[in-house]
């Protein structure tokens, strides 16, 4: 009994270090990428695999059109500039009815998914993705997160980031997009593959139009200033 009450101490302390270290180790990902841009995903890798090839480039946050950044939080976290990572509300929505899933997602976990982690909604995946999500608001300012969020998110079938989503759709870099334009990418997520930007089916021009009018609320209200020039 002894020993066995030993072995299980010293295995609940080896756990308990393993823990710790991976802790530390996720801490220090996030806060390099605070400064350093993400050079691959597992999205991308996995897209680049699949294609053969991928396209995205790289922009800053003042490269990209501000309409772009008030569109993707009028189509994904209106509430972006006032939460922690988490929209409470929209959570305990998204509980009592699954067809609201995709809106309890905020960009902040968007990001810590992508940035960080693979595609699925298991409860493992979930759980790390809540962390990270805590470690980026902690460590990130708000138009990071942003930056981020706009350079590695899908935006068309093989393609990554504003910048490539507006040579792809529209032929024109993302600095020069207008709202009409953004609102159409941000229209077409969750499913880039299956939607067009450039040629908008009823449900995707419909949906641009409540981006650009929620966009332009954001911006009128100040409620997009965390991540304005």
């Amino acid at each position: 009994m002894k020993r066995a009450r030993r072995l299980f101490r010293a295995l609940a302390r080896r756990v308990m270090r393993l823990l710790v270290t991976a802790a530390l180790v996720a801490s220090l990902w996030v806060v390099a990428y605070r400064w350093i841009d993400p050079p691959v995903t597992y999205l991308i890798a996995s897209e680049w695999l699949r294609l053969g090839d991928v396209s995205r480039d790289w922009r800053d946050l003042d490269e990209i059109s501000p309409d772009m950044a008030r569109a993707a939080m009028g189509g994904e976290d209106a509430k972006f500039c006032a939460h922690y990572g988490f929209d409470f509300k929209s959570i305990r929505m998204a509980l009592a009815d699954e067809r609201r899933r995709r809106g309890a997602s905020t960009i902040s976990q968007q990001v810590a998914k992508n940035a960080f982690l693979w595609p699925g909604a298991n409860w493992l995946r979930k759980g790390l993705e809540a962390g990270f999500t805590v470690l980026i608001e902690l460590s990130w300012p708000k138009a990071r997160i942003m930056e981020v969020y706009l350079n590695i998110a899908e935006m068309g079938p093989g393609v990554f980031g504003a910048e490539a989503a507006a040579q792809h759709w529209f032929g024109k870099p993302a600095s020069k997009l207008s709202l009409r334009e953004a609102a159409r990418i941000a229209a077409i997520l969750p499913n880039p593959r299956e939607r067009n930007a450039a040629r908008p089916s009823a449900y995707v021009g419909h949906r641009a139009g409540a981006i650009a009018d929620g966009a332009d609320t954001l911006r009128a209200e100040g409620r997009a200033d965390c991540v304005s020039p």
